[in-house]
């Protein structure tokens, strides 16, 4: 164990870590600047349950109901050897499957461990590689770098074709109805799909292939109208993967933040937990309501100080180098004196309050 993970395990503690999925990590993508959720992210640290502890329980998520149908759809669509599965990317996408081996990675021997199904991962994609042929692998454990920690993956399927090109297949039970379906939803399905293929062409250029050997397209199975019939659609990736590597480039370094916080600094649950979370710096905006499960507790400590952030980064991108919500009124109403850098936007504020003025009058 190198000693990044080391002082990660120690910034945990005693209580166990909670694993990645693609969900979280194009959330963390979508606000690369908080060194908070990038430090407990990559220590894997349950978000919820210190969120809970502080007081500020997170208030969204899948219903269990949601859950309980997406499951039931999941194992619909596997089942007998991933039949429905595979009738779909023969006759609907017109895909060359003409031989199927379906590899089933959700265990190895019985056993569940992260890293042996890593492994052996690994070793049935580099076989693959080697001999073309056509293989079908359940759940299979990715892994890919954040800030220079390693997060573990698990896609629904990776298809491989005998073209020799990879394919990650994503189930999800909400409804594509007369070839239409929710684009949140849609747009949600493509963010967490890019993160398996980037994830993917990692390992794949690992064991010596080409990221070109990982498709751009997805697979999409939703289920068809009204009914609980799978359909499928390719789903071009291109947009989204270019947006996430992007920010997972532009990420700080979990070493270089490691460095700015005290040494015996622990999240383990207690009387100190709200100090700890306290010394990571956040960067806390509205878009964090629907994707963080700290944003609650980030929003009113935001407050407390008079952060602009919590105006959005729209506001914050106008104002640019202000960060006090006082000193923006401050200059607006004239009783704070601007330096020359915030000359041009006192004199915009100043207007703004005028003529808001006039109209109140």
């Amino acid at each position: 164990m190198n000693d990044l993970a080391v002082r990660l395990d120690q910034l945990r503690g005693s209580v166990p870590p909670v694993r990645h999925n693609a969900r979280t990590i194009a959330a963390l993508t979508a606000n690369p600047g908080c060194a908070r959720r990038a430090i407990l992210d990559a220590a894997a640290i349950d978000k919820t349950t210190v969120a809970r502890e502080l007081g500020f329980p997170s208030q969204f998520g899948q219903s269990q109901f949601a859950i309980t149908r997406g499951n039931e759809f999941e194992r619909m669509v596997k089942a007998n050897g991933c039949a429905e599965l595979i009738a779909l990317l023969r006759d609907k996408l017109g895909l060359s499957i003409p031989e199927v081996a379906l590899s089933d990675l959700s265990e190895v021997g019985d056993n569940s461990s992260t890293t042996l199904r890593y492994q052996r991962t690994r070793q049935l994609l580099a076989r693959a590689l080697e001999s073309g042929e056509g293989t079908m692998f359940d759940h299979p454990m990715l892994r890919i770098d954040i800030a220079g920690a390693a997060a573990y993956l698990e896609p629904d399927v990776v298809a491989i074709q005998l073209a020799g090109q990879f394919y990650v297949v994503e189930i999800k039970s909400f409804a594509v109805i007369d070839g239409q379906a929710d684009p949140t939803q849609v747009a949600a399905a493509a963010r967490q799909s890019a993160v398996y293929v980037l994830a993917l062409r990692q390992m794949v250029c690992e064991l010596g292939g080409s990221g070109d050997d990982v498709s751009h397209n997805a697979i999409l199975v939703c289920a068809k109208d009204f009914t609980n019939r799978p359909t499928a659609e390719l789903v071009d990736l291109r947009k989204q993967l270019g947006v996430i590597e992007r920010q997972l480039s532009r990420m700080t370094s979990i070493s270089s933040l490691l460095e700015t916080l005290p040494e015996e600094l622990t999240f383990e649950p207690g009387e100190g937990l709200g100090e700890a979370i306290a010394d990571l710096p956040a960067r806390y905006a509205p878009e964090c309501m629907s994707s963080c499960e700290l944003a609650f507790l980030c929003r009113e400590q935001a407050r407390a100080c008079g952060s602009l952030d919590v105006l959005g980064r729209g506001v914050c991108d106008q104002l640019g180098g202000i960060e006090r919500v006082d000193l923006v009124l401050g200059l607006a109403r004239g009783t704070v004196t601007a330096g020359p850098e915030f000359a041009d936007i006192a004199q915009i504020l100043r207007r703004a309050h005028a003529l808001s003025e006039e109209l109140a009058g």
